[in-house]
């Protein structure tokens, strides 16, 4: 399946997470900014939701396309925060919840990228990948 999202992606990551002491206890929850990203990450996903959600071995590609400056070429690698894990994480938190998957452990093989484009963005594919074993030579 392939989603492309016509979105400027967010930068807010999951990483973003707040702390505060309650009673003596810490008590970890999200940032604000982290929380606009997971509902513009949801209301961008809605559409696209399967009618089952997807199990076994998973193969998740993104491409991340943030708006260029003038300091920029379109198509130019990112090269500055937020790391591609962090901005994944909370894409496959979204996508869990909405039942694109059973869970996103099932994703076992993943491509990132992010660059800067004339055209910002997230394209996203995801698919079930075949057999219980893979060759494991590179």
């Amino acid at each position: 399946m392939r989603i492309d999202l016509n979105i400027t992606p967010p930068t807010a990551t999951s990483q973003e997470n707040k702390v505060a002491t309650i009673n003596g206890k810490q008590v970890h929850y999200k940032s604000a900014r982290a929380k606009q990203t997971f509902r513009t990450l949801q209301a961008a996903l809605r559409p696209y939701i399967p009618d089952a959600p997807l199990d076994g071995p998973i193969r998740l590609v993104t491409e991340w396309r943030f708006p260029r400056g003038k300091s920029h070429k379109d198509g130019e690698w990112r090269i500055t925060r937020p790391d591609t894990d962090n901005l994944v994480k909370a894409l496959k938190d979204v996508m869990t919840r909405l039942g694109f998957w059973v869970d996103d452990s099932r994703v076992c093989c993943e491509l990132i990228s992010k660059t800067w484009s004339d055209r910002p963005g997230i394209t996203i594919i995801y698919e079930r990948i075949g057999g219980e074993t893979r060759d494991t030579t590179l």
